[in-house]
């Protein structure tokens, strides 16, 4: 399930929203201001930001400003009091995907979610060099032959090609590849790196005692 950053500086409905979306099956986690939701960014592979704009320091709209520059292309809402349609000009010029005003509905709040994450999954086919990758079908494939490469493997390559060059931590991997009550060894997870370095051994590198990286060579 999708892993959602939930920026929101009011502690009350900070703990609304993550319960919410808790309940909802997502995998969240929580920050009370922009630099330790900029912080965790860095160091987590997000697929949705769920952001308030009014916020300390700077605002969410800044925020994502940073994010975008820096290459970072996760899907965000935004979740903001403002009524004023420069405002919310300002939050799609900044790369929001959508946006919502407050009072927020919950579960309007869950459909628009739900929206934005099979927008980011209905992309074209990744081209990978000689292969290419149906994220859909989660197969990949040889000019028009589909490789025998089992579906977590596929959610591996993706998780690696997606950030963009940075390490991904073993429990970061397992931790999404696997859903939560069920078993993930360094073990089984070496079985689908292996499965990936038949067709991309130059490309997936193994950081000793981190994780996995992907180098587009």
């Amino acid at each position: 399930m999708a892993r959602i950053l939930v920026l929101e500086d009011d502690p009350l409905f900070n703990e609304t929203l993550e319960d919410f979306l808790e309940e909802e099956g997502y995998t969240v986690e929580t920050a009370m201001d922009p630099y330790s939701a900029l912080e965790m960014s860095y160091s987590t592979i997000f697929d949705l930001y769920l952001f308030d704009v009014n916020l300390p320091y700077e605002s969410g709209f800044d925020l994502l400003e940073k994010l975008r520059h820096s290459g970072d292309t996760t899907p965000a809402i935004f979740l903001t009091s403002r009524e004023d349609k420069v405002s919310l000009a300002e939050g799609f010029e900044k790369g929001a995907d959508d946006y919502m005003k407050k009072p927020i509905d919950l579960d309007e709040l869950g459909l628009r979610i739900q929206a934005v994450l099979r927008r980011q999954i209905r992309q074209d086919r990744m081209e990978l060099g000689r292969y290419s990758l149906d994220t859909v079908a989660k197969t990949i494939y040889l000019e028009d032959t589909p490789l025998d490469v089992t579906n977590k493997a596929v959610d591996l390559l993706l998780l690696l090609v997606q950030a963009k060059g940075e390490v991904v931590s073993s429990e970061e991997i397992k931790s999404r590849l696997w859903a939560a009550g069920q078993q993930a060894s360094d073990g089984s997870l070496r079985v689908y790196v292996t499965q990936l370095k038949k067709y991309f051994p130059e490309n997936i590198l193994n950081v000793r005692g981190v994780g996995y990286r992907w180098s587009a060579l």
